[in-house]
């Protein structure tokens, strides 16, 4: 039982469209086609073939190439002996390294979107406090030293520096134990 144009959805009734007029088109071909026009087809076909698969050597390349350099910047991201954190405007944690998250004594994961302001010693938050005003407002290099704790239980003294990057207005920060420098 045929389907009625009704029932036909839009990508339906195009490819119908598009069958009737090849239709209408290899008639016109098959009378005007000569055996020349036939090998230019074939030879155009093959060289656009051979196109194609050169073009997808390069993709696959490309892609290669792609992935030895998100391995290379996991690795130096992920495991660099110092801590990475993005915080966003308010100092949630958007994103931090496995050092950053070792630094702050907990699970890199259970740490994002936590507020970083939460393990800066309560002695130090003024400081902090400035220094991220400071760096959202200039979008320029800034630093400070802090000490890193909470729950009264003081962490590690830390050198950090940040800058503001992108639209999203977000902190790259960089911090540094100095624990043994100041002993």
């Amino acid at each position: 039982m045929k389907k009625e144009k009704g029932d036909l959805t839009g990508d339906q009734m195009l490819r119908r469209k598009a069958e009737e007029l090849l239709k209408k088109n290899q008639i016109k071909i098959a009378k005007s086609v000569t055996e020349t026009d036939a090998l230019k087809l074939l030879h155009e076909l093959q060289v656009h073939q051979i196109e194609l698969e050169m073009q997808n050597e390069e993709l696959r390349q490309a892609n290669e190439t792609a992935e030895t350099a998100l391995k290379k910047y996991t690795m130096l991201y992920d495991f660099a002996p110092m801590g990475y954190f993005t915080l966003d405007g308010d100092g949630s944690i958007c994103d931090l390294n496995f050092t950053g998250a070792e630094m702050l004594g907990e699970k890199r994961f259970s740490l994002v979107n936590a507020n970083f302001k939460l393990f800066v010693s309560e002695k130090s938050q003024p400081v902090f406090n400035k220094f991220l005003s400071k760096v959202l407002a200039t979008n320029a290099k800034e630093s400070c030293e802090v000490m890193l704790g909470y729950d009264n239980n003081p962490l590690i003294n830390v050198y950090m520096e940040g800058i503001v990057t992108g639209d999203d207005r977000r902190c790259l920060l960089s911090v540094v134990d100095i624990t043994g420098f100041k002993k």
